[in-house]
């Protein structure tokens, strides 16, 4: 059952019931055109769904230029493909007979890729498109460095890269490499010092395809914090941005410098203030499961004075500076998430608005697809 959206069309944000997931139209569609504007000519965008859950918005993504969406889990990936998404990449390792049926079914009616680091999993997933009559394309994902998943760069890739190509219902579509971890690292040259890592890992495993013979018809990855740097290093053909759609907070707290596209904060919490314990503190309705703080509390958007300093399941503790403009009982502030991806789980609804009235209602239909 789909929860009642928390607005109706035509409303004034301040009508919103609360908490609700806000999305700025203006600035999420400025987003999508400075990502496609620094992106044209140079890789293909391939944006992740991860982050938004949300097809109306991969469609949207898919018209500025998008080739298709990641997604992370078998659900996601269904999600979007029923909601109108032709070409997904599960841009992870997918494990256990029932997800791989569910996989291969949807092979037969969208372009899909998938990402493997194991043989085993290789004999698996062959197994089953067999079995579906289906074939898909399957990436080699690279260990950059995050000691997650991932082959080791080299000859175990290479050896892994055989036995795809030995698997007739398998198309060897390339290399995936990402390093999260570096997405958040503050220093623009740290972050870049770790992709110019990351790329000659890619390097070498790609000579060695080559030189045995094998094409590497791609190499995709990167991320919001990092994708400027695999353009600079022309490896990559392919960039994986998500949260360059919203932004968040912790994103915030990175070190800019040119190249790097100014995206603006288009993705808030709209909470209300539900009691005034004293003069200097507002609590509000929206707590920890309004927002996650993994990556730190939400900010107060454009209220100087105004700071979040914690959270309960279902309460915010916002303090007032003795000299700024104090929320009164009712009152709704926009909070920016600290971490975008976990938040927009939450939800059910994205509260699209334009200019301060509801626009549209947009279902995230992905929300709780974990398996």
């Amino acid at each position: 059952m789909t929860i009642r959206a928390p607005a109706e069309i035509g409303m004034r944000l301040e009508e919103v019931d609360t908490p609700a997931l806000i999305l700025d139209l203006d600035a999420f569609e400025g987003n999508l055109k400075r990502l496609a504007d620094a992106a044209r000519g140079r890789v293909r965008v391939r944006a992740h769904a991860k982050t938004h859950k949300c097809p109306e918005i991969g469609k949207r993504q898919i018209a500025a230029g998008a080739v298709g969406l990641c997604c992370q889990k078998v659900s996601e990936a269904e999600a979007m493909v029923e909601g109108g998404i032709a070409d997904v990449l599960v841009s992870n390792e997918i494990v256990g007979a029932r997800k791989l049926a569910r996989l291969a079914a949807l092979a037969k009616r969208a372009h899909l890729g998938v990402c493997v680091d194991n043989a085993d999993n290789v004999r698996e997933l062959e197994a089953a498109m067999q079995r579906a009559g289906a074939r898909i394309d399957v990436y080699l994902e690279l260990e950059t460095g995050m000691r997650r998943c991932g082959v080791a760069p080299g000859e175990p890739a290479l050896a892994l890269a055989r036995a795809i190509i030995a698997c007739p219902s398998l198309r060897f579509a390339g290399i995936h490499a990402y390093h999260g971890r570096a997405q958040h690292i503050r220093a623009v040259e740290e972050r870049r010092a770790v992709i110019k890592n990351v790329a000659l890992q890619v390097k070498h495993t790609k000579s060695l395809l080559q030189e045995a013979g094998i094409a590497c018809p791609s190499v995709t990855g990167a991320g919001t914090g990092t994708f400027v740097f695999e353009m600079e290093l022309g490896v990559w053909d392919e960039i994986q941005p998500g949260s360059y759609a919203f932004m968040d907070w912790d994103y915030a707290r990175n070190e800019w410098a040119p190249p790097m596209p100014r995206f603006e904060h288009a993705l808030f919490v709209l909470a209300g203030v539900m009691s005034r314990p004293g003069p200097q503190l507002a609590i509000v309705d929206a707590g920890l499961k309004a927002s996650s703080v993994d990556s730190g509390m939400p900010a107060v958007w454009e209220r100087p004075g105004l700071t979040f300093t914690r959270a309960s399941d279902e309460h915010g503790w916002v303090e007032i500076a003795p000299s700024a403009a104090a929320p009164g009982l009712g009152d709704k502030l926009l909070l920016v998430p600290g971490h975008c991806d976990p938040t927009i789980n939450l939800y059910d609804w994205y509260v699209c608005v334009r200019g301060g009235v509801v626009e549209a209602l947009w279902p995230i239909t992905a929300r709780g697809a974990l398996y």
